[in-house]
C-alpha cells in the first residue's frame, strides 16, 4: 500500500467516526482563510486543525461536507487547477486529484459551494458546523439555511437544529492514533535536538535572539515546517515573565536561561522548556530551586497513567513545590495551610500541563460533568511545573529574579506513560556536562 493510500485511509476512518458520532445530519467544516500580514503580503498559510484532522488537505479555500446516516459520504470543495496562479503560487490539487488522493466520495470546485449547500441541507434534520468561530462563516451558513427555508411551501425542510461540530471533533482528537503519535515523536526529537544545540551555544556575551535563531534553524533543518509557537528565550529576570517573547536581551554570566520552544511537524506540535546556566554551572541557590522543580516534575510524570485523573499530575507537582518552598523559607506555615490557602501561587501561578496535538493547547475538555477527566492511552499532555521568584523586599537576595520551568511532552499508555521529549537534557549533571564541553 502506498503511503498516500495509508494516509487517505487514516483520514477516511476519522470521517467515518465523526459520521457515527453525529448519527444523522450534515457537517460542514471550512479550513482557515489566508491572512494578510501587511499590505499585499500574507502570513505563511496554516490550515484549520479540525479540517485537517478530518481531511489531510493542506490548501486554503476548502470546505469539507460530511453526510451522516446509513451510507455516510464525504465531499470536498476546493480550488480548481489554475495554470496562471500556479506559476505564481505553486501547484494545486484540484477537485479530481484531491478526491483520489484524500479518499473523498466526491470533490467539487469551491466556486460551486454556495449553489450546492442549500441542496445538500434540504431535509436534513441537523447541521453541524463551527459556530461562532468566524462571523463571516456564520453569515454564510445562515444564507444557506434561509435559502432552504424559502422552499418550505414546496415541502422542503431546513435543519431544525444547528450544533457546534467542534465538540464532537474535540473528542476524536483527544486520543491520538498510531500515525499521530509517530509524527509527534519525530517532532519531539527535532525539538530536543534544538534545545541541546541552544544549551551548547549559550554563553555570556551572546544574546537571546541569537539562540532564537539557532532554534528556528534547527527546526527547519530537520524538516519541521514552523515553530509550534514563538520561542521564549528568557535570560535572568526575563524568565519570570511567563510569556516573554521579546528575546532581545544580552546573556549575562551568573544568570539562568529559560527556553520554551517546540517545532510543528506536519501540523503536530511539540512543546519543551529547559532552564540552564548561561555560564558553565548552576550557582548553589539556582541549583536548590532547579532541583525542586525537577523533583516536582518527576512526581507529576509519575502520576500520568491510564485510569488516573487529569488533575493528579498538577496536584503531585504542587505538593512537592509547596513543601520545598517551606523548607527554603520562601513560604511560611504548614504544608496543609499552604495548599489550602494557595499561597504557593505567588511563585507558581499556572497549571502543570495542557493537551498537546495539532494545536499547542490542543482540543479536548479537562472536565466532564464537573469531574476531572480520566486519562486514556493515546492522550498526550505536557508536564511543566515551574518557579518564578521575582525580586521583592521579603525575598532573600540569592533567590531574586530566578525563573525556572521544566517541560516535557508525555503520551499516556496502558502501562504508564512515554516521555516523548526525554532526549532533551534536564538533569543538573547532564546540563553542566554540555556546558563544560563548550571549550
Amino acid at each position: 500500500m502506498k503511503p498516500e493510500d495509508i494516509q487517505a485511509s487514516i483520514y477516511g476512518g476519522r470521517r467515518a467516526r465523526l459520521a457515527a458520532a453525529m448519527r444523522e445530519g450534515l457537517a460542514v467544516i471550512p479550513t482557515s482563510p489566508e491572512r494578510i500580514r501587511n499590505r499585499d503580503t500574507h502570513f505563511p498559510y496554516r490550515f484549520d486543525s479540525h479540517f485537517y484532522y478530518l481531511s489531510g488537505f493542506p490548501e486554503p479555500e476548502a470546505v469539507l461536507v460530511l453526510v451522516a446516516g446509513a451510507q455516510p459520504r464525504s465531499l470536498l470543495f476546493c480550488r480548481e487547477r489554475n495554470e496562471e496562479r500556479e506559476i505564481w503560487d505553486g501547484v494545486r490539487f484540484g477537485p479530481q486529484h484531491a478526491r483520489e488522493r484524500f479518499g473523498f466520495d466526491q470533490a467539487h470546485s469551491i466556486a460551486a459551494l454556495d449553489e450546492a449547500m442549500p441542496k445538500l441541507l434540504a431535509d436534513q434534520p441537523v447541521l453541524h458546523t463551527p459556530l461562532g468561530a468566524d462571523p463571516a462563516w456564520d453569515g454564510r451558513v445562515m444564507q444557506w439555511l434561509n435559502a432552504v427555508r424559502a422552499q418550505s411551501r414546496a415541502g422542503v425542510a431546513a435543519p431544525e437544529r444547528v450544533h457546534d461540530v467542534r465538540a464532537l471533533v474535540d473528542e476524536l482528537r483527544l486520543v491520538k492514533d498510531a500515525h499521530e503519535l509517530g509524527v509527534m515523536r519525530r517532532a519531539a526529537a527535532i525539538s530536543a535536538g534544538a534545545h541541546r544545540r541552544a544549551m551548547a551555544l549559550a554563553r555570556p556575551g551572546g544574546t537571546e535572539y541569537q539562540l532564537e535563531a539557532e532554534l528556528l534553524h534547527e527546526f527547519r533543518r530537520h524538516g519541521a515546517q514552523f515553530p509550534a509557537y514563538w520561542p521564549i528565550v528568557a535570560g535572568g529576570a526575563n524568565a519570570c515573565v511567563l510569556h516573554y517573547v521579546a528575546n532581545a536581551a544580552p546573556l549575562a554570566e551568573g544568570d539562568l536561561l529559560l527556553i520554551d520552544a517546540g517545532c510543528e511537524l506536519d501540523g503536530y506540535a511539540s512543546d519543551i522548556t529547559r532552564t540552564f546556566p548561561v555560564g558553565r554551572a548552576f550557582s548553589a541557590p539556582q541549583r536548590e530551586l532547579y532541583e525542586l522543580v525537577l523533583a516536582a516534575q518527576a512526581a507529576a510524570i509519575a502520576a500520568v497513567s491510564a485510569g488516573r485523573r487529569w488533575n493528579e499530575p498538577h496536584e503531585a507537582a504542587v505538593r512537592v513545590l509547596a513543601q520545598g518552598l517551606l523548607e527554603l523559607k520562601l513560604l511560611q506555615g504548614s504544608l496543609g495551610e499552604v495548599l489550602e490557602q494557595e499561597t504557593y501561587k505567588r511563585f507558581y501561578m499556572h497549571r502543570t500541563g495542557h493537551w498537546l496535538g495539532l494545536d499547542v493547547h490542543d482540543a479536548g475538555e479537562y472536565k466532564r460533568a464537573g469531574a476531572w477527566r480520566t486519562l486514556l492511552p493515546g492522550m498526550v499532555l505536557t508536564v511543566e511545573p515551574g518557579l518564578y521568584i521575582r525580586a521583592a523586599q521579603d525575598i532573600p537576595e540569592r533567590y531574586r529574579n530566578i525563573g525556572i520551568r521544566i517541560e516535557d511532552d508525555v503520551a499516556v499508555s496502558a502501562e504508564g506513560c512515554e516521555v516523548l521529549t526525554a532526549a532533551a537534557p534536564k538533569s543538573v549533571q547532564d546540563i553542566e556536562a554540555i556546558k563544560r564541553d563548550q571549550g
